[in-house]
């Protein structure tokens, strides 16, 4: 199934590993002109290489806001305009309530909310009408997981977003939907968790807990970005899908 991405301009944030890195591909398959970005310069030449196709990497920290106008600026030089957002650079450690610092607040609240506020505001100037946005948000945001509360908060703030900003943006008739992943496979998530066999310990539990018996692949997070930014998703707005294997509904 195609979606009806060639020739669109879409943007991914975070772009060089994991649902990222997947959804780029996915879009760039469709044959869309596709601009991602990431922190690393080696990370970001690495991924324009595997996604092929019209990809532009732009390193940047998407909690900078200097960084976020550089890309929209590399934008604004080759297209004018953007037809998809997929708001996604993130991330979080482990830190129990008892253990939570200044620091760790203020890192993971500039990279998972005001990364994503900014990286929207920032691209309505070039946003057509009728574009979508997606938010990665999370599952756990639904639910109480030790260790997580610093980010569990970021994730529901992304989840708010998508309901105000669609009554913020509905007379442009942009759409705004949040992705929600369970437990996926990816780097970021065996570092996580510790890595080696450590990280296929706790994966192995956690897929005990899913209904359906595994963890998701990058993959199957990308399809559903398409989704949702697709033409066939015309009439969902300001939704939170859920793709965790029915963790959260167990």
């Amino acid at each position: 199934m195609t979606y009806g991405f060639d020739g669109k301009v879409v943007i991914v944030t975070g772009g060089t590993s994991g649902i990222g890195l997947a959804t780029a591909k996915a879009f760039a398959d469709e044959g869309a002109f596709v601009f991602i970005t990431g922190r690393r310069q080696d990370a970001l030449d690495a991924a324009v290489t595997r996604i092929g196709g019209k990809v532009i990497g732009v390193r940047g920290d998407m909690g900078r806001l200097e960084d976020i106008d550089r890309l929209y600026d590399a934008v604004q030089q080759k297209h004018g305009h953007i037809d998809v957002v997929f708001a996604n650079a993130g991330g979080g450690e482990f830190a129990p309530l008892g253990a939570i610092t200044e620091e760790h607040y203020q890192t993971t609240f500039d990279s998972n909310v005001k990364g994503v506020l900014f990286t929207v505001q920032k691209a309505l100037p070039l946003l057509r009408d009728r574009a979508s946005i997606v938010l990665n948000a999370s599952n756990v945001s639904a639910a109480g997981t030790p260790a997580l509360s610093v980010y569990s908060a970021t994730k529901a703030a992304v989840r708010s977003f998508a309901r105000t900003w669609m009554m913020d943006l509905k007379d442009r008739h942009i759409r705004v939907n949040a992705v929600s992943p369970g437990v996926t496979e990816t780097a970021g998530l065996n570092a996580l968790f510790g890595g080696g066999e450590q990280a296929e310990g706790t994966k192995s539990y956690l897929a005990g807990l899913i209904p359906t018996g595994r963890v998701a692949q990058p993959e199957e997070i990308a399809r559903t970005v398409l989704f949702l930014a697709s033409d066939e998703a015309s009439f969902i707005n300001g939704i939170e899908l859920t793709v965790d294997g029915g963790q959260t509904q167990a």
